[in-house]
Order: C-alpha cells, then structure tokens, then sequence
C-alpha cells in the first residue's frame, strides 16, 4: 500500500471526477490520500471530502499563497474548527498545508513577508497546542521555516515538496520531520533533488503527488493525479535500489510515523 501525503483532491480542477479519481488511485495500490485544506473557504470542503471518499484524510491550515486574503479572524476560526473536529473525527490527521512561500515576488516584500511570517507562527502555535504534526509549504523558504520550528516546536510532520540542500533536510530531519518527494522527483534534471532521494536516511522519505499540481516527466504540463503515486514510487525505487515492495513498505511507514493519526484509519 502507498500513502499520497499531499494532494489537494478538493481543488476545481478536478471538478466532478474526485471520486472516479480516487477509485483509480485506489485500484492502483494508494490506500490512503491525504487532502490539506488552503484556506477558510476549504476547511468544510476538505473534510466533507474526506468523510465521501473512501481511503481519504484531510488537515486544516492556510496556505502561505492565501495569506493575502486571509485574516486574524482565519486563525480564530481555524484554532476553533480544529477544536471541534479533532475529538469527534479521526480523518483529521494535521496542521495544513501552512508555511512560507518567497518565489513569488510580492510575498517576499513588506507587508506580505511579515504577514506571511505572523500567520505561520500563529498556526504553529495552533499545532503545538493541540499537538499535531505539520505540512510544511517549504518554497524558497527552508531557513526561515527552521528558525520559527526551533522557536515554536511541534509534533513534527512533513516538509511538502522538499528541495532544499542537504544541510537543511537533515535539520528538518534533526526536528523530526519528513520529506515529501513526488513529481519533480521523476525529471532527469532534477538531479539535486534526485541526490536526495537517493541517498537521505530511509526513515525521511515520504510520497506525495501535490495533485493536481506538480506532475511527474511523463504528465509534463498536464493535470497531475493521485493515480500517478505508483510510478513515482517506482522512480523512488529505482534512485534508492528498493523494490517495489519495499517502497511502499518503508514510505507508508514513513507517512504513518509523520501523522500518526493516520494508523486508525487503516486499521
């Protein structure tokens, strides 16, 4: 069995195809998806996902892209929705996707920079509090990113997408995180990122798609899908030397241990 860690199943993109989407995923060896939430308006639309699909979870957080339209109010209303799901629904598994996004340029000048910075620390504490791990949007944003974990630490969880240096996923590793690998993964030229995935601890590693966004080589341009999972784990694979059987065994173990929330549901 694999685990998708990270893909957004209740975007539009997808429109009324998210259950026939799941079913391939599922028929495909993807026992279990996890779907984070963006913003207020999809904290409802994740979970009510979840709660449909069979194999799907969900995390609530708001995406470091959304802090623009956000709010103080978000975090009030994301600490309160959290407090009433948490007890009563085992589908909700973390703090997500939330983070620090400095590739897009007006997020890394003033005033967004600091209002970015201000809603991470907030839902940190947020994680903390309810000790939950977190999904970590970790674009161009590594250092900073560890300087607010060591300052508010929580329950570990996963930094998404992961393309930093090797310093910088073993202090995510030293934390108590994992890395997510998916689509870029899969690219010849992405050999820095493919270094990674070869040769960091078996323990770090985690699957994801980010679906519908970051699609593998062989889907380049188009809509990525969780149904893309079992070859991506093949590259996974072939980088490290694994088996097949392998792969699925060590990086569902992985995403187990990141949310352990997670084993419940697979019971």
């Amino acid at each position: 069995m694999l685990i998708d860690t990270h893909c957004h199943l209740d975007a539009s993109e997808f429109g009324d195809e998210a259950a026939q989407i799941r079913a391939q995923a599922q028929q495909g060896g993807v026992g279990q998806v996890v779907i984070p939430a963006v913003h207020r308006n999809t904290f409802a639309q994740a979970a009510e996902m979840a709660a449909r699909l069979p194999g799907c979870s969900y995390a609530l957080g708001i995406h470091p892209m959304y802090v623009p339209v956000s709010d103080e109010s978000d975090i009030a209303l994301l600490r309160e929705q959290i407090a009433q799901r948490l007890p009563q629904d085992a589908r909700l598994v973390a703090v997500g996707e939330i983070g620090l996004d400095y590739f897009v340029p007006a997020l890394r000048e003033a005033p967004l920079a600091e209002k970015q910075e201000w809603f991470y620390r907030e839902q940190l504490k947020i994680a903390r509090d309810f000790d939950l791990p977190v999904l970590l949007h970790v674009r161009r944003s590594q250092d900073q990113i560890l300087k607010h974990l060591r300052r508010i630490p929580v329950r570990g969880g996963i930094a998404h997408a992961f393309n930093g240096s090797h310093h910088q996923a073993m202090e995510f590793i030293k934390l108590g995180f994992k890395l997510g690998f998916g689509g870029t993964m899969t690219f010849s030229g992405s050999r820095q990122i493919r270094r990674l995935a070869a040769e960091l601890p078996p323990e770090s590693i985690v699957l994801e798609t980010d679906a519908p966004d970051i699609p593998p080589a062989w889907l380049h341009g188009q809509r990525n899908s969780p149904a893309e999972l079992p070859q991506i784990a093949q590259v996974l694979a072939e980088l490290r030397g694994w088996t097949p059987e392998e792969t699925a065994r060590i990086t569902t173990q992985n995403a187990l241990a990141a949310m352990p929330r997670l084993e419940a549901l697979l019971r």
